[in-house]
């Protein structure tokens, strides 16, 4: 069978409106490019099966594409039921690559487009919140042996992949694309802080200048997040657990507060944690009317949804991605995006540029784990320095920067310090 007719979508026919996203996308994308040129040539996934679950979008599509030309028999399916667009799975199936995914499966769907996607029997798999490595250390173990590795995109997903590794659970090597400095300093930061209010401000349609921002969570996408608000004319909040956290907050100028202070003062909330109702009922009773809240974290599980609902005497969708609550004293609280990735479930997602240098790092750290997982064994390894940083100096020959090279007298002088 061809790819469409293997595929799972929506429409077939959508095909070309979501190959002028992905062209658009490539033309924006100068590292991925580079290695399509060069592996179109030289094949180094020939033959091998690829599993890839991600946001299912423009530039996630382009990656999938380019391991398809490196020679891959690619499968791909979405890691966000709202974040999968149609024409883009559309274009994907077109170009040779088959795909279990449509937009808001489900889900029983969603989670049949795993296994289906799991099925293929993948030697290789890019994960984006572990869903796919944690399906086949549960349900899907007989599928185990065919599995060199694969990398992972978030915090959430290696939280899972270390979880499986300290009780001596996993099974094979897995690359922590998340930590590495191509993706938390820049993808995390720049990335975030930009798509989190690029989704927020289209959704809404509201200014930002003049409002109290609260930021909940000042990891590497809370900096970013805090960052942009700023730049929009915000006052911002931060909330944090983390005591050195928050000092960092407060030295970069922001207010720091407890959550219960800082939901009396919000007028736009957003929840960059990973950890589950960080916003919860307690913080509902004390809001502003007219309070947003929108999630930046992998899972739907920030805003505790249970307990809004609960509260609320009426709900309703007021406008394409918002709903509105209701409460008791006519108090009005607004939810984006059903708490799903605002960024992503009501926008396109980081800047193509971006995601240009994450997805660099994906391909590159596959192609690692497919010639090397012999010698490494099951466990959830860094980014290895030298694509780190090989990435980074192919984005800045993209943008026509050059830096030094050390002198030999400097290198000896730098190798001596680890004597």
């Amino acid at each position: 069978m061809n790819s469409v007719e293997k595929s799972m979508i929506r429409d077939v026919n959508l095909a070309s409106q979501g190959r002028m996203k992905m062209d658009w996308a490539w033309e924006h994308m100068a590292i991925l490019s580079r290695l399509r040129e060069k592996w179109l040539v030289q094949k180094p996934f020939e033959g091998r099966r690829v599993a890839i679950s991600l946001h299912l979008e423009a530039k996630t599509a382009c990656l999938a594409e380019l391991l398809h030309d490196a020679g891959a028999e690619v499968t791909i399916t979405g890691s966000n039921p709202l974040s999968t667009q149609d024409d883009v799975c559309a274009a994907l199936v077109q170009a040779g690559v088959t795909v279990f995914a449509k937009y808001n499966p489900s889900p029983e769907e969603y989670k049949q487009h795993l296994l289906l996607t799991l099925e293929t029997r993948p030697e290789l798999i890019i994960d984006d919140g572990g869903d796919l490595v944690s399906l086949l250390h549960s349900e899907r173990q007989d599928l185990i042996e065919y599995v060199r590795g694969g990398c992972e995109e978030t915090t959430t997903g290696i939280n899972r992949l270390v979880s499986l590794e300290k009780s001596g659970e996993l099974k094979f090597p897995m690359v922590a694309v998340n930590d590495a400095y191509s993706k938390c300093f820049f993808d995390n930061r720049y990335g975030t802080g930009q798509s989190v209010w690029d989704g927020i401000n289209r959704t809404t349609n509201l200014v930002v200048a003049g409002k109290t921002v609260v930021v909940i969570g000042y990891g590497w996408c809370g900096k970013g997040v805090a960052l942009r608000a700023k730049g929009l004319g915000a006052k911002v909040i931060v909330t944090e657990v983390d005591p050195i956290k928050a000092i960092e907050a407060h030295m970069d100028g922001y207010t720091v507060l407890p959550m219960i202070e800082a939901a009396k003062r919000g007028d736009i909330f957003v929840t960059v944690t990973g950890n589950k109702n960080v916003i919860n009922g307690m913080h509902y009773r004390v809001m502003k009317n007219g309070a947003i809240l929108a999630n930046a974290g992998h899972f739907d599980i920030e805003i505790d949804k249970i307990s809004l609902e609960r509260q609320a005497v009426n709900q309703r969708v007021v406008r394409k991605d918002i709903t509105e609550y209701v409460m008791e004293d006519g108090r009005k609280i607004y939810l984006l995006a059903e708490g799903r990735l605002v960024n992503l479930a009501a926008g396109d997602g980081h800047p193509a540029e971006i995601m240009d240098m994450t997805f660099a790092l994906q391909a590159l750290s596959l192609l690692y784990i497919h010639e090397n997982h012999g010698k490494i064994g099951p466990s959830v390894i860094d980014v290895p320095y030298q694509l780190d940083s090989q990435v980074a100096r192919y984005y800045l020959d993209s943008q026509g920067i050059q830096i030094d090279d050390m002198t030999e007298e400097q290198k000896q002088y730098q190798a001596s310090w680890n004597l």
